[in-house]
């Protein structure tokens, strides 16, 4: 019994060995297959061909830890994976490498040989080049040596990869008559001299008082890794003190002052001023809304223009012109890249591109009119717009009140930033681009759609009805007032005198839907086509004139009316015309003529009937416009006034005042149409106020 147990376990356990040995030895089979199959697939699937593309592949992706795992390490001279990453990595990245790509010309299988074409764009251009990679191969597959020249085929181990950048010149912008309104300037730069500062701490605190920037902002600009103790270093640009007109019989006060704070720099031991050349705005504050500034691009605008040319050197434009023209202003830099010796001497140049100068941007402004209208308004919160009618050329574009655009350029302080925005009169704002409540400007062109329409005869007498009237008692308490009594109550009256009953009647004879119509036919509700971009005219907070009374209002340009300056502008070109609205431009041209942007928007006996109402509100002693009135050229306007408050019994409203005012002679040697409004005139002349100031303006333009 024992031994048959025995017997049994033995080949039980016989069984066993034989199975486990089966087991092991298929396990041990299927190794072996696996791994001649991964090493024939290794050497099917990845030919030195194959590596070299895959190679080349991560040079764009930057991928150099794998490129590292591609090369044979012991044949390319036991560099390290750090020591091969930097050099790659600086050069690649360094001239900026894009768009790599590689034919195979030839591969010698004795050798392990591949022949290429590499070809691939850099911040200086297209590059491209024959060359040839050697591979070795081993259980592993195929691996490449490397060595220098599969970056470039003259590059040794020694030798470096430079670039150099001549800086293309920002074109410049000019006036109508080429004055320039950007371009070249001259600052001064204070800079500090570390080794000759004497007392440091003292010195850099009153250095910082006088240039009023703080002591760790001096302090951080001297840690920089560059600086050495004979370095200068920029600290701050200043105005550049112009000698002449120190010694001139009335020097400039601020010119005087900046003089003297120079002079308190230059007694402190180590600084030193140097001139530097930046953008300039002669025009200052007169044109800083127009022509805007231009600063150093950021991070975030070399990631939003890659490939545009942009460098960590580089300025864009910021606002104005300076944007608005960016691509023709700025230009293209010049890029060199080539390799030196270990001794920095050039032996080869991989390519070059050279520097494109921008365009120089010429703009259908008057300079003399631009500063003229900013000096005339520069305390008040308001806008001018002067155009030639005729044409359509824009001859002057002003935001008051205003800031100086310079400061951009010579840096602004935290203090004068927060000052210009917490400033009420709200400075950066920008005015004539903005939409605003019209007043009496807009009955011309209530009276221009009431005859275009039928709906208007202008010879009808609507009848005095005194200083207020309402339709009838539905209208409640509501009333329409005006501010003149006179007969007959006519449509040429109505505009001389700026009765807002008769416009108030006539837009409910035209009626909602017909003035709604005609508004969008002249430009509403649609951007105006110019060069800047202008927020839309409305005549509704919704989608339409809602109830009568706000069809009242709205024919006297209140209610929910809304224009832009250079919109109403562009309407009343119709007036001299013959009915058709000229579209504005910004950029001068050597001939211009008037392109027409809505044909026949009213007809020529339309714009004879309003002309009459027009050149009467100026030349009739009764008129709302006689100060601006000549003897020696004939003008013809509208005056404005919109009131501004929550309710008919509301005192603390504001007042807009305005004033549209043109030659009306098509033979004025100086044809002008000018549009300035005023914020709140209220208390201080109405209207009145802006017509006044229109008149200086004119005064000075004609005699020119």
């Amino acid at each position: 019994m024992n031994r048959r147990n025995r017997r049994r376990r033995k080949g039980k356990s016989n069984k066993i060995k034989w199975a486990v040995g089966v087991f092991l030895t298929m396990l041990l089979l299927c190794a072996i297959l696996y791994m001649t199959a991964h090493f024939l697939l290794w050497n099917q699937g990845n030919s030195p061909e194959e590596v070299l593309i895959s190679y080349m592949n991560c040079i764009s992706e930057q991928k150099y830890n794998e490129m590292y795992e591609m090369i044979d390490v012991q044949n390319s001279g036991n560099i390290s994976q750090e020591d091969f990453v930097q050099r790659n990595s600086a050069i690649y990245e360094g001239i900026e490498v894009r768009n790599m790509k590689i034919q195979i010309t030839e591969y010698k299988e004795a050798e392990r040989t591949v022949y290429y074409e590499s070809s691939f764009d850099t911040i200086a251009g297209s590059v491209s080049f024959d060359n040839e990679a050697v591979f070795t191969s081993d259980k592993d597959g195929y691996k490449l040596v490397w060595h220098d020249s599969l970056i470039f085929p003259e590059l040794s181990a020694d030798d470096k990869v430079r670039i150099s950048t001549t800086q293309a010149e920002r074109g410049q912008i000019l006036d109508r008559n080429e004055k320039v309104l950007a371009g070249k300037g001259t600052v001064s730069s204070v800079g500090i001299i570390p080794g000759k500062l004497e007392d440091r701490d003292q010195s850099i605190q009153e250095i910082a008082n006088l240039l009023e920037i703080t002591k760790e902002n001096i302090e951080d600009k001297l840690s920089a890794n560059w600086v050495k103790d004979d370095s200068f270093v920029p600290i701050k640009t200043v105005p550049k003190v112009d000698e002449l007109n120190l010694t001139s019989l009335a020097p400039d006060t601020e010119m005087l002052q900046e003089n003297e704070r120079q002079q308190k720099l230059l007694d402190i031991s180590g600084v030193m001023i140097s001139d530097e050349e930046v953008r300039s705005y002669p025009l200052g504050e007169a044109a800083a809304h127009l022509i805007g500034y231009v600063q150093n691009v950021t991070a975030e605008d070399l990631e939003k223009h890659p490939g545009e040319g942009y460098s960590s050197n580089s300025v864009i434009g910021r606002s104005g012109a300076e944007s608005l023209y960016e691509t023709e202003l700025k230009g293209k830099d010049g890029y060199k890249i080539y390799i030196v010796d270990s001794e920095g001497n050039e032996i080869a140049t991989i390519t070059e591109t050279l520097k494109e100068d921008g365009k120089d941007i010429r703009l259908t402004i008057d300079s003399d009119l631009q500063k003229e209208l900013y000096e005339q308004f520069k305390t008040d919160r308001g806008c001018s717009v002067a155009m030639n009618p005729y044409t359509g050329e824009v001859l002057a574009l002003v935001s008051t009140p205003s800031y100086d655009n310079n400061d951009f350029i010579l840096g602004m302080s935290d203090e004068t930033w927060t000052a210009l925005n917490e400033d009420e009169n709200q400075p950066l704002y920008n005015r004539f681009r903005q939409i605003w409540c019209p007043g009496s400007t807009f009955k011309p062109v209530i009276a221009a759609i009431g005859l275009k329409t039928g709906t208007l005869d202008p010879n009808e007498d609507f009848g005095n009805e005194g200083l207020s009237w309402q339709k009838d008692s539905s209208w409640g308490s509501y009333e329409v007032t005006t501010l003149h009594e006179y007969e007959p109550v006519i449509m040429k009256n109505a505009l001389i005198y700026s009765d807002n009953i008769y416009f108030a009647k006539a837009a409910l004879k035209i009626g909602a839907d017909n003035l709604m119509n005609s508004l969008n036919e002249i430009g509403f509700n649609q951007k105006t086509p110019f060069e800047i971009t202008m927020e839309e005219s409305q005549y509704s907070n919704t989608e339409r004139i809602e109830t009568e009374i706000q069809l009242a209002d709205s024919g006297y340009g209140q209610g929910q009316i809304l224009v832009n300056p250079l919109h109403l502008a562009s309407i009343y070109t119709s007036f001299l015309n013959d009915g058709n609205i000229l579209q504005p431009y910004l950029q001068y041209s050597e001939n211009p003529a008037g392109k027409i942007w809505v044909n026949e928007a009213f007809s020529s006996e339309t714009v004879s009937q309003v002309m009459d109402g027009l050149t009467g509100v100026v030349n009739d002693p009764n008129g709302t416009g006689y100060t601006a009135h000549r003897d020696d050229i004939l003008l013809a306007g509208k005056t404005g006034t919109a009131e501004l408050k929550e309710s008919k019994e509301d005192t603390s409203g504001t007042e807009i005042g305005w004033f549209t005012v043109f030659t009306a002679d098509k033979n004025a040697e100086s044809p002008i149409l000018l549009v300035s409004m005023v914020e709140n005139v209220k208390g201080i002349g109405g209207s009145g106020y802006v017509v006044s100031k229109d008149k200086a303006v004119l005064d000075q333009y004609f005699a020119e």
